[in-house]
Protein backbone atom coordinates (compact mmCIF):
# COMPACT_ATOMS: atom_id res chain seq x y z
CA UNK A 1 0.00 0.00 0.00
CA UNK A 2 2.82 2.41 1.02
CA UNK A 3 4.49 1.48 -2.74
CA UNK A 4 1.45 2.69 -4.36
CA UNK A 5 1.37 6.39 -2.07
CA UNK A 6 4.73 6.58 -3.08
CA UNK A 7 4.22 6.08 -6.82
CA UNK A 8 1.04 8.73 -6.94
CA UNK A 9 2.76 11.05 -5.05
CA UNK A 10 5.52 11.01 -7.52
CA UNK A 11 3.55 11.12 -10.60
CA UNK A 12 1.13 14.31 -8.89
CA UNK A 13 4.82 16.06 -8.03
CA UNK A 14 5.77 15.89 -11.69
CA UNK A 15 5.80 19.20 -13.79
CA UNK A 16 2.90 19.87 -16.34
CA UNK A 17 5.40 18.58 -19.52
CA UNK A 18 6.54 15.48 -17.66
CA UNK A 19 2.61 14.97 -17.36
CA UNK A 20 1.92 15.53 -20.80
CA UNK A 21 4.75 13.62 -22.34
CA UNK A 22 3.17 10.60 -19.83
CA UNK A 23 -0.21 11.02 -20.95
CA UNK A 24 1.14 11.40 -24.86
CA UNK A 25 2.85 7.72 -24.54
CA UNK A 26 -0.12 6.56 -23.08
CA UNK A 27 -1.81 7.60 -25.86
CA UNK A 28 0.49 6.37 -28.39
CA UNK A 29 0.70 2.94 -26.35
CA UNK A 30 -3.40 3.16 -26.85
CA UNK A 31 -2.46 3.88 -30.52
CA UNK A 32 -0.04 1.61 -31.78
CA UNK A 33 -2.40 -1.09 -29.74
CA UNK A 34 -5.31 -0.70 -31.92
CA UNK A 35 -3.43 -0.60 -35.05
CA UNK A 36 -2.59 -3.65 -34.49
CA UNK A 37 -5.56 -5.18 -33.68
CA UNK A 38 -7.18 -3.34 -36.57
CA UNK A 39 -4.54 -4.51 -38.98
CA UNK A 40 -5.09 -8.34 -37.79
CA UNK A 41 -8.95 -8.42 -37.47
CA UNK A 42 -10.01 -5.91 -40.21
CA UNK A 43 -10.89 -8.12 -43.32
CA UNK A 44 -11.69 -5.16 -45.69
CA UNK A 45 -8.46 -4.06 -45.29
CA UNK A 46 -8.01 -1.04 -47.93
CA UNK A 47 -4.39 -2.54 -49.14
CA UNK A 48 -3.57 -6.03 -50.29
CA UNK A 49 -1.56 -7.51 -47.93
CA UNK A 50 -0.40 -11.56 -47.64
CA UNK A 51 -2.82 -12.96 -44.80
CA UNK A 52 0.18 -14.16 -42.99
CA UNK A 53 2.01 -10.83 -43.79
CA UNK A 54 -1.24 -9.03 -42.03
CA UNK A 55 -0.71 -11.09 -38.97
CA UNK A 56 2.94 -10.31 -38.54
CA UNK A 57 2.93 -6.97 -39.12
CA UNK A 58 -0.08 -6.72 -36.55
CA UNK A 59 1.91 -8.73 -33.69
CA UNK A 60 4.72 -6.69 -34.45
CA UNK A 61 2.66 -3.72 -33.56
CA UNK A 62 1.26 -4.85 -30.81
CA UNK A 63 4.49 -6.38 -29.60
CA UNK A 64 6.01 -2.24 -29.60
CA UNK A 65 3.03 -1.02 -28.18
CA UNK A 66 3.16 -3.01 -25.00
CA UNK A 67 7.59 -2.34 -25.20
CA UNK A 68 6.45 1.49 -25.01
CA UNK A 69 4.33 0.54 -22.11
CA UNK A 70 6.49 -1.12 -20.26
CA UNK A 71 9.29 1.85 -20.95
CA UNK A 72 6.45 4.07 -19.76
CA UNK A 73 6.29 2.49 -16.85
CA UNK A 74 9.68 1.84 -15.93
CA UNK A 75 10.51 5.88 -16.10
CA UNK A 76 7.15 7.10 -14.73
CA UNK A 77 6.10 4.21 -11.67
CA UNK A 78 9.57 3.00 -10.89
CA UNK A 79 10.32 3.82 -6.93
Amino acid sequence: MNGLRNSTRKFSQKSPTQRFLSILGLAMFAFYFTLGMLIIFWTGFPIEIDPTYKKLFGILLIVYSFMRFARLWQNNFRQ
